[in-house]
């Protein structure tokens, strides 16, 4: 699936990386736990938040994330934005809950990508 349609699906607004919307993930996770992220074959994955620290976008790094959702309309800080800008890390916002946000993304095809997540 690309961010794009992740980004339609999900009614969501782009932070960063518009340029970066025709990118394909290749599963989904969603976790508040960081070290859940790094427990589980995330790469290439959409991470669905509703954390908006800066461990949020440096464990989506080291674990290849694709892009990132925040969720419950939260919008993280400009420090996080610019960071994201300067790591090429897709960031976006829906109002969704998280468990509407992994709804709508399953229904629509997304899959975990090994089940932990």
């Amino acid at each position: 699936m690309k961010i794009s349609e992740i980004k339609t699906i999900l009614k969501a607004d782009v932070l960063v990386g518009k340029q970066y919307l025709d990118r394909t993930v290749t599963g989904g996770g969603a976790a508040d736990l960081m070290d859940d992220i790094l427990a589980a074959a995330a790469k290439g994955a959409a991470l669905l938040t509703g954390l908006t620290t800066e461990h949020v976008l440096r464990t989506a790094r080291v674990a290849g994330v694709s892009a990132i959702v925040f969720v419950r309309g939260k919008r993280p800080p400009a420090q996080i934005i610019d960071m994201a800008r300067t790591h090429a890390m897709p960031l976006l916002i829906t109002d969704y809950s998280l468990f509407i946000a992994c709804g709508r993304l399953y229904i629509a095809g997304l899959r975990g990508l090994d089940g932990s997540w």
